[in-house]
């Protein structure tokens, strides 16, 4: 559980590579069954979204992510984890954020991530600036999002909220 859990989460503002990430997931938990990979990107549906800029409070992003995955290694039999957020401006298409999750068995690394993300988006502190054809509109986690945390929060055992 969480006490063998390798946890290792990150704000950044490059690009991350996905492949590298899985190469050090693989490394700490050699053991795996199973890895489960989220990767979120800049969205742009209505044509309209020239970039996304993200602001943090280093040091405390850092924390509350750490403290998610503490909670998903607690709750699931978790191997490891790895997490990465961007922050700076970026386009659509761009990667931003990044949740790995290793555990012996999917349903664990499956549930694992999700929830992971379900709490990043209602718990960590991100500020976001869309600039939609030169409008820039603050954007804030939606009430969909945090419907889905407490639904995590409101089941005991595992399983999908």
């Amino acid at each position: 559980m969480s006490g063998s859990a390798v946890l290792s989460v990150a704000v950044q503002m490059e690009d991350f590579s996905v492949e590298e990430a899985l190469r050090r997931l693989r490394q700490a938990a050699p053991g795996a069954g199973a890895e489960v990979a989220f990767v979120g990107l800049v969205r742009d549906q209505a044509g309209s979204v020239t970039s996304l800029t993200l602001e943090h409070y280093p040091g405390m992003s850092e924390r509350s992510m750490l403290a998610v995955c503490e909670r998903a290694a607690k709750r699931w039999p978790l191997l490891a984890v790895e997490a990465i957020h961007r922050v700076g401006t970026l386009g659509p298409g761009d990667q931003i954020v990044l949740v790995l999750v290793s555990s012996a068995h999917r349903h664990a690394a499956f549930e694992g991530a999700q929830y992971i993300m379900d709490a990043f988006k209602s718990e960590v502190v991100f500020w976001k600036l869309e600039d939609r054809d030169g409008e820039k509109v603050w954007i804030e986690a939606a009430p969909s999002d945090h419907q889905a945390l407490t639904a995590w929060e409101e089941t005991s055992g595992e399983g999908a909220p």
